[in-house]
């Protein structure tokens, strides 16, 4: 069973920064693709970055240019450095598989407030 701990999640001003970090436990990393969702109040689940085993990136374009993500192989993390936050990044931030592998099994996930 795959098991996904989330950390990083805080209060920030507005144009702040932050640093998720994923831990995942399981067989499931160093072979798939990983990326992080987030979910705003009263919105569907959404995927904002991924990245594959080798390294390559995407984005969704409401985070591009200001939202990194990376992974470390050998240790089963990946992360997501957010630059720039604005309001509308306010949402709880999980990471998975992409796509999520059945049956789906999240994490907690970590709390990310942008605001003044």
């Amino acid at each position: 069973q795959v098991q996904l701990v989330e950390i990083g999640g805080a209060l920030v001003q507005p144009g702040g920064s932050l640093c998720l970090s994923c831990a995942v436990s399981g067989s499931i990393f160093s072979r798939n693709v990983m990326g992080w969702y987030r979910q705003a109040p009263g919105k569907e689940r959404e995927l904002v970055a991924r990245i594959s085993s080798g390294g390559a990136t995407n984005y969704a374009d409401s985070v591009k240019g200001r939202f990194t993500i990376s992974r470390d192989n050998a240790e089963n993390t990946v992360y997501l450095q957010m630059n720039s936050l604005k309001p509308e990044d306010t949402a709880v931030y999980y990471c998975n598989t992409v796509p999520v592998i059945f049956p789906p099994s999240w994490g907690q996930g970590t709390q990310v407030t942008v605001s003044s």
